[in-house]
């Protein structure tokens, strides 16, 4: 098993920044897929970012303009968002793998919500 632990959501104004957390531990490999969804109400799960088996990093549509993914050689990796938009209000969710299409473990999620 693998476990996962977001932190850094929050209330913030729009056109604000913030800095989200997961930190990840148990059975965790090397070769897993490790990063963020997000889930807005009503809306599907989708990609925010995530680093692939191989350590490349892929972004989900219009994602890479404003928010970065980023690891501490460590076990916690992090999503750092800028120019945040009402319309990026959602629970973000960290989550790792063997697929990396379809994550195996996912963290409980920690909430966004940008205001105008």
């Amino acid at each position: 098993q693998v476990q996962l632990m977001e932190s850094g959501g929050g209330l913030v104004q729009a056109g604000g920044s913030l800095r989200l957390s997961c930190q990840y531990s148990g059975s965790f490999s090397s070769t897993f897929s490790l990063g963020w969804y997000r889930q807005a109400p009503g809306k599907q799960r989708e990609l925010v970012a995530q680093y692939t088996g191989d350590s490349n990093i892929v972004y989900g549509d219009s994602m890479e303009d404003r928010f970065t993914i980023m690891r501490d050689g460590r076990n916690t990796i992090y999503l750092h968002m800028l120019g945040l938009k009402p319309e990026d209000t959602a629970v973000y969710y960290c989550a790792a793998g063997p697929s990396t299409e379809r994550p195996s473990y996912w963290g409980q999620g920690t909430q966004v919500t940008v205001f105008s």
